[in-house]
């Protein structure tokens, strides 16, 4: 009752139009003075500098900046064409090479919406001039979009480790496999679309030659590989393989010919503006979080689900249902924030990886970008094209299933998270 409350008054704040720190900080407040705890608003700043006072948060504005250098560069453009050199002689050549394009982007900017942002405006239109319907152009980027997430380096999964006290990097191992299976069951689905609605591509396809793309798209897609490895090697920590990330993106920038100062600070202003946004949100989810301790709500909840016996994978299933219904109507960030240490900690209880059961919660709150009545990456796309938001979603349907049969498989076959984690000695 005391979550719902919180969400009821934090949405009619919404509704108002306040920003979403402001509201879930306000919704807060007035649940506290309502409900008799005002006195223990006198620990409020204690709690807001303990909620951002955590070393892996600092990662995060740096990871932010350097999707947004890459982005202000010709980084999409070049993936692109690697990405056709690939497989742009299959049928359905374009809905493939939008995949395996945010398989790429994804080691770059870790975000569905920009990712979903950055190729709308560029494959979309390309796909559209080679007979595509405007609809399904935009389905396939924004169902592809989830990628971006959960292939590492990811700003969710730094989020959900700041805010559980999992290891960043391990979280970063685990990302890999679940984004790999996700991209290829997208690829089978676009194959199978693509034949049954005589999808263009094939050899007579104007194509770019294998080497010279792959050689011009090399600085990009070493960039990724070496944050990565740095990470999950134990080489260095997140935070100083994102600062070596960002000088390596500047570096990037300027040797494909796109990056100059103008740039680079709107990339920093960029930046400032989102993660000050950002750490308030995680400010104002303090006071939500100790609302929830002072409610004893984990333990009512733990005590419930003890009650009704239900344990170990039934578990996890619901928690995913619950994640799923909270993603489509709720901030990816708030989310994580304020519904994972309450229901969360209950399945690590009874004998759940804590690593498993964080890409199982980050892949199922993401998938509320492409759900309704929301969807955030279906409206950028939506806004970007100007393609009817309904329409997309018609074409996302196919797509989305296939999305939730992987999700299901990671939750039901634990090792497809594990395995890499394990291999590298990190659990």
């Amino acid at each position: 009752m005391l979550v719902l409350l919180v969400l009821l008054l934090i949405t009619i704040f919404l509704i108002t139009g306040t920003a979403l720190a402001y509201a879930t900080g306000a919704g807060a407040v007035l649940y506290y003075i309502v409900s008799g705890l005002g006195q223990n608003l006198a620990l409020a700043p204690q709690l807001v500098f303990s909620q951002v006072d955590v070393f892996a948060l600092m990662a995060m504005p740096l990871f932010i900046l350097v999707g947004e250098i890459m982005n202000r560069g010709r980084i999409t453009h070049v993936l692109v064409d690697f990405a056709m050199a690939l497989v742009g002689r299959t049928k359905g050549a374009l809905g493939h090479v939008n995949v395996i394009t945010s398989v790429f982007f994804a080691g770059i900017s870790g975000s569905a919406v920009a990712d979903a942002a950055a190729l709308s405006n560029t494959l979309v239109p390309a796909m559209v001039e080679k007979g595509y319907s405007s609809a399904y152009a935009g389905a396939i980027t924004a169902a592809s979009s989830l990628i971006g997430p959960i292939i590492p380096p990811s700003i969710i999964l730094i989020f959900y480790g700041a805010t559980m006290g999992v290891d960043v990097a391990a979280l970063f191992a685990a990302g890999v496999g679940p984004g790999l299976l996700l991209a290829g069951s997208l690829l089978v689905a676009n194959g199978f679309i693509a034949h049954k609605y005589d999808h263009p591509g094939g050899k007579d396809d104007q194509l770019s030659k294998f080497w010279p793309s792959f050689k011009l798209a090399l600085p990009a897609l070493v960039l990724p590989i070496v944050v990565i490895a740095g990470i999950v090697l134990g080489i260095t920590t997140p935070t100083e393989a994102a600062g070596i990330a960002v000088f390596a993106a500047v570096a990037v920038g300027y040797f494909y010919g796109t990056m100059d100062i103008q740039k680079l600070r709107e990339s920093v202003e960029r930046t400032v503006v989102l993660s000050g946004a950002i750490f308030m949100l995680f400010a104002a989810a303090g006071l939500v979080i100790y609302l929830a301790a002072l409610s004893r709500l984990p333990q009512l909840v733990a005590t419930s689900v003890t009650t009704l016996e239900i344990t170990g994978t039934a578990y996890l299933l619901i928690l995913t249902l619950l994640f799923l219904v909270f993603g489509m109507v709720l901030d990816i960030i708030l989310g994580l924030v304020l519904i994972a240490p309450v229901l969360v900690p209950v399945a690590i209880s009874q004998g759940a990886d804590p690593i498993h059961v964080g890409i199982c919660v980050c892949l199922t709150l993401a998938m509320g970008l492409v759900t309704p009545p929301l969807g955030g990456a279906v409206l950028v796309v939506s806004a970007v094209t100007k393609t009817n938001y309904w329409a997309l979603f018609r074409w996302m349907m196919p797509l989305l299933l296939v999305e939730v049969v992987v999700l299901l498989a990671v939750i039901l076959l634990p090792e497809i998270t594990l395995f890499l984690p394990r291999l590298l000695g990190l659990l």
